[in-house]
């Protein structure tokens, strides 16, 4: 019997794999089954090139639970006792305190690093033996044991046939690792697309009502999975199904992009193209990461492009190493060519669909676009690809490339700057009376209700030249895309006032909504009430929904405009009968006004270039009782308006059509509509 300490300059490496990994300790059935598969794996390259040349036999790797053990069985090359030695017992570590705070933060680098991919058995056992036989004619089996300590044993045994076992005491607060389903869950996890067959116990089927074991090996992995195979020997079915077994509660994808590539790096996998529900982020975090079949992970953020992190599927790498960290990400060049791969990938098969069948492109617009939008928003470089691809969507359902929608509306909706002017709406339903008056204009609504759109507004008002985005209902029609200078008939001042604060009395008070009323000559043909918004601040407001650093638009209230139409006949109705009923109350007090003004601004003439210590008191007391007068008699005159407002049912039935017609009549408000309504009829 040989007893040796591992050679380590640490005191003891076993309490820092316990302290430092304990996040990650689940890995430790990875890591042993990967060695296992290695293992075999050389054994068959040996007997390809002649230099094994005993029987192959059955490969398949054995795990099996007992009562406080877990067994990792391999028939690969097994370990002489100088192999062993050699393999297990040399770690070569320099400077403990050096290599503890490197690595402290970083589990997984620890055991990349160091190629402690055995040593991983110690986070979960308090004791582990490995019992092996060379390949190699007349080898002698020998034990290796250790019992987390630096000491170790090595004693030669009897053993049958080559190969491996590992056997893992299972500590005491591990016991976890004991039970079957804990097992077969990391199995299913790590293993489950490992190139040699893994045995977890054996098959079960119902009888009597209940589950028993049957004599068949329970196989948990398929050693040749989907994107090991050549495209031209898969059918459509083969990669749905292959999908659906990644990913079982998920509709049919879309489409997939097979990977395949050996230079500059090697690359394989199998990206799909979900149904994608509304939420950007629930999706991120489906494709999975592997290295020569093993799994590493599912956060493949730094590999993939952020935009793609929305892709289902697979990538296959003996390039990335099985223990990723974040700063090998972050720096490693291959990592680099192949994300750079997958976009253009990606953009190339996209943009292929587009070409073939354009048919099928635009039925699957809806659930692409937000993959699409996506990059264009985050990636220059896929923005330049995806912009001949990338589509608009009208409001009739045609849909049209950037270059065919500039071409179509370029002559007609090119305003007098020599800016084209893309209308849209993002929602026909509560826009629909402004879609149709632009479309009786001859011009063309877009669809823009995505969740990203409001971001590729203001990218593509950067990216279109000499283009700008107005929302159809930001403004009145003829405002939206002006041609020419117009000016239509305004109101005299006084006309105007009255009208204005008759209307805004009789508004509804809504909570962090400001409204201001304007009259303009719209035509008589047009609406008498029109509520618009400002595109700047709409577009602001959004904005601050979904980019933070912008939370002051959020809270600022929704700004509208009234704009009462002076050439509609119930509008001139309103003015006239305003007028005449409030004559008698308001000549005289419109007297009293020009003379409190009119005095008012004698003073001010008077004391324009003095000083302010040069102004006598009195005057200046004078002028305070003026101004304080003023206010009063303005607030007389606005409550002759408001009085009359009150008692004229058909001002507050145009307000609330307006308000109807933008959906924001609710609760009280539109209760006492419908009862004024019914008086009305």
């Amino acid at each position: 019997m040989q007893k040796g300490n591992i050679g380590v300059t640490t005191e003891n490496i076993f309490p820092i794999i316990k302290k430092f990994l304990y996040s990650d300790h689940e890995i430790f059935l990875r890591e042993l089954v990967s060695n296992a598969v290695d293992a075999t794996q050389k054994l068959n390259t040996l007997a390809s090139i002649g230099e094994f040349k005993g029987e192959l036999g059955d490969l398949t790797i054995h795990v099996e639970l007992g009562k406080d053990t877990i067994t990792i069985s391999d028939r690969g090359i097994g370990l002489t006792a100088e192999e062993m030695d050699k393999y297990i017992n040399q770690i070569a570590f320099s400077g403990a305190n050096d290599f503890l705070e490197k690595y402290k933060n970083d589990a997984n680098a620890i055991i990349g690093h160091f190629g402690l991919g055995f040593y991983s058995a110690f986070m979960v056992a308090k004791k582990v033996e490995i019992i092996t036989k060379s390949h190699k004619e007349g080898a002698q089996a020998v034990k290796w044991s250790c019992d987390g300590s630096p000491e170790f044993t090595i004693e030669n045994v009897e053993k049958a046939d080559r190969g491996s076992d590992i056997i893992l005491y299972i500590d005491d607060d591990c016991k976890e690792f004991l039970e079957e389903s804990r097992i077969s869950g990391l199995l299913t996890k790590y293993c489950s697309f490992l190139p040699v067959p893994i045995a977890f116990g054996k098959k079960k089927e119902w009888k009597d009502g209940k589950q028993v074991e049957t004599t068949e090996e329970n196989i948990i992995n398929d050693t040749t999975p989907l994107w090991t195979r050549k495209p031209s020997e898969l059918s459509d079915e083969d990669y749905k199904g292959f999908y659906r077994k990644l990913y079982p509660m998920s509709d049919d994808p879309l489409f997939w992009i097979h990977l395949n590539v050996d230079y500059p790096f090697h690359l394989t996998g199998i990206l799909y193209f979900p149904k994608v529900k509304s939420n950007v982020e629930l999706n991120k975090n489906k494709i999975q990461l592997y290295s020569n079949q093993v799994y590493v992970t599912d956060s493949v953020e730094g590999i993939v492009p952020d935009f793609l992190t929305l892709l289902h599927g697979v990538i296959d790498s003996p390039d990335i190493p099985l223990n990723v960290s974040r700063s090998y990400l972050q720096s490693d060049s291959n990592v680099k060519k192949i994300s750079t791969y997958i976009t253009k990938k990606v953009s190339d098969r996209l943009q292929s669909i587009f070409k073939n069948d354009r048919k099928q492109f635009e039925e699957k617009w809806n659930d692409l676009k937000i993959f699409i939008n996506y990059g264009m928003l985050t990636q220059e470089d896929f923005y330049d690809k995806a912009k001949k691809f990338a589509l608009f969507t009208d409001t009739d359902k045609k849909y049209y490339t950037y270059e065919e929608y500039q071409t179509l509306i370029k002559d007609n909706q090119t305003d007098q700057n020599g800016d084209t002017i893309y209308l849209y709406t993002n929602n026909k339903e509560e826009q629909y009376s402004y879609i149709e008056g632009a479309k009786n204009h001859g011009y063309n609504v877009l669809l823009m209700d995505g969740q990203l759109d409001v971001a590729m507004v203001s990218m593509l008002e950067q990216k279109l030249e000499k283009s700008r985005f107005t929302r159809v209902d930001s403004d009145v029609i003829d405002n939206l895309i002006v041609k020419e200078d117009t000016k239509g008939e305004t109101l005299e001042a006084g006309k105007q006032e009255a009208i204005s604060c008759a209307f805004k009395s009789q508004l509804p008070k809504m909570e962090k909504i400001e409204f201001n009323i304007t009259t303009q000559a719209l035509g008589e043909n047009a609406t008498p009430v029109m509520i618009t918004q400002s595109e700047y601040m709409r577009r602001m407001k959004e904005m601050a929904n979904i980019q933070s650093g912008m939370s002051f638009y959020g809270e600022m209230p929704d700004m509208f405009n009234l704009i009462l139409n002076s050439d509609h006949k119930l509008v001139k109705k309103i003015i006239e009968d305003e007028e005449t009923a409030c004559k008698a109350e308001l000549t005289p007090l419109q007297n009293e006004i020009n003379s409190v003004e009119k005095r008012r601004d004698e003073l001010k003439e008077q004391q324009k270039d003095k000083k302010k210590d040069e102004i006598p008191t009195s005057e200046k007391d004078e002028l305070n009782d003026l101004d304080k007068k003023w206010d009063d008699l303005k607030n007389k005159k606005e409550a002759i308006f408001t009085a009359y407002a009150g008692n004229n049912k058909i001002v507050r039935q145009l307000i609330d059509l307006a308000l109807l017609q933008n959906n924001m009549l609710k609760g009280e408000a539109l209760n006492n509509f419908v009862k004024r309504s019914l008086e009305l009829i």
